[in-house]
């Protein structure tokens, strides 16, 4: 009831979101709400919306009481629509938050703090964790770590900053740089000035893919969470408006991963099954650039995989090297020639060394071919799961004279096994072949060279 005796009238309550545009500190003191409570979809729980409701309308009717009918209309009143050519209505849902402290705390200098010392081999690690964690996608939600859970909140995550910050503010912590200085640890970002939050996007560069330097490992967080997925540069889409960036608080020297720029050699024990680290990064990306791109199918990484192992081995076999030369773990010589540039790239057209004389064979000899010295080729019917007879061992015997042997754990037999199948595909590969023709299966071409 109002002084006159009058019901007082029926007032609407409408949640009025803060303009982003406005200084002042209601706006700015509800903006950092919004930020941390989480819309329902997103998991924010719908009791905090009906504590807002309920306090906007014990603050309406206090109002009304105090002021009268005439003050608490006013209170209560719809916000007026935007002039035109006025600030747009601000955005709710937008893909990346503002700069904020860890857990969504005001940062108390978030664009100029200062950037800590990291190296690459930690900017990827911490990458790959939240990927290996599954986190969820949210531009409002933070993660155990502190930092919010969109694309810029990831990649200050992975820089290891004390805030989040937005793909806006990143480069403020960073230095611009070419595409052929890209290496892992860098990032790539797109601003969208027609689309601030929701069209601008991040990510981190894990390392090329193939030695023509189009594709790349991204990690990034996107929809529905953290991935690591193979790329086309720039990226998928607005690809000619990602601009590199590189962290300016690098401590890695001469910019490779972990100090891994050196030339010492880590030891072996910095590679193989179990390995990861940022050698192992290393070794992927020399081998790229010497020809073992066609290995990896998403990009040399810090986990040691059969990718790296097969890759190593070819270039190991380009170089003449046999048995445990070329077992694919890199050793002193390996790490050597990579470093430095040295020997024969992988599939180059050096030739192989001459075959070390050997007492004939005691298997039985097959017709020559005419007008050839290498033996009948008996056919690939001959060769492959649950194929047994002379022709296998014989097969076996001369990849081993020829330096082909190291996947076998005993001499050559007439059954054929997994082990002359390794051994055969090495032998391709050290001719240059790849695809179908370095399958692991001989075929006439394959025949000739060994025996010739």
């Amino acid at each position: 009831m109002t002084r006159t005796g009058r019901p007082a009238p029926l007032l609407r309550f409408d949640e009025v979101e803060p303009d982003d545009d406005c200084i002042c500190g209601g706006c700015a003191a509800r903006r950092r709400a919004r930020l941390h409570a989480a819309p329902v979809h997103e998991g924010g729980h719908a009791a905090a919306r009906s504590v807002r409701r309920r306090a906007a309308v014990l603050m309406a009717a206090v109002g009304t009481a105090l002021g009268g009918g005439a003050a608490g209309a006013a209170i209560a009143a719809p916000a007026p629509a935007p002039t035109p050519g006025g600030p747009a209505a601000p955005r709710v849902d937008t893909p990346q938050g503002e700069v904020g402290g860890l857990y969504g705390e005001t940062a108390t200098d978030g664009r100029t703090a200062a950037a800590q010392p990291v190296t690459r081999a930690s900017i990827i690690e911490r990458a790959q964790r939240w990927v290996d964690q599954k986190v969820p996608y949210s531009m409002s939600r933070y993660w155990s770590d502190g930092y919010r859970q969109d694309c810029s909140g990831f990649v200050s995550m992975a820089w290891g900053l004390g805030s989040s910050q937005t793909t806006w503010t990143l480069p403020d912590f960073a230095e611009r740089i070419t595409k052929a200085e890209l290496q892992p640890g860098d990032v790539l970002i797109h601003n969208d000035p027609a689309s601030p939050r929701g069209g601008s996007h991040v990510t981190v560069f894990g390392g090329w893919t193939d030695s023509a330097r189009t594709r790349y490992v991204a990690y990034e967080q996107t929809s529905p969470g953290a991935t690591k997925r193979a790329t086309p540069y720039a990226y998928w889409s607005n690809s000619a408006t990602y601009v590199p960036y590189r962290y300016k608080a690098l401590t890695t020297g001469g910019g490779s991963s972990d100090g891994a720029a050196a030339t010492a050699f880590p030891g072996a024990d910095k590679f193989g099954p179990g390995a990861d680290n940022a050698y192992v990064t290393r070794l992927g990306e020399m081998l790229v650039r010497r020809g073992g791109g066609r290995f990896y199918t998403e990009g040399p990484g810090p986990r040691w995989s059969e990718s790296d192992r097969r890759a190593t081995e070819a270039f190991q076999l380009a170089q003449g090297w046999r048995g445990g030369e070329a077992d694919g773990i890199p050793g002193k010589d390996t790490w050597d020639y990579l470093v430095n540039g040295k020997g024969r790239d992988i599939g180059g057209a050096a030739p192989l060394p001459p075959p070390p004389p050997s007492p004939p064979s005691p298997a039985p000899s097959p017709a020559p071919s005419p007008g050839g010295t290498s033996p009948v080729f008996p056919g690939p019917g001959a060769f492959g799961p649950g194929a047994v007879g002379d022709q296998v061992e014989r097969l076996g015997g001369q990849l081993v004279r020829r330096g082909f042997g190291s996947a076998c754990t005993e001499g050559p037999g007439p059954r054929w096994t997994d082990a002359d199948r390794s051994n055969v595909r090495a032998f391709q590969e050290a001719m240059g072949w790849s695809g179908a023709e370095a399958d692991g299966y001989p075929g006439p071409d394959t025949w000739r060279v060994l025996f010739s």
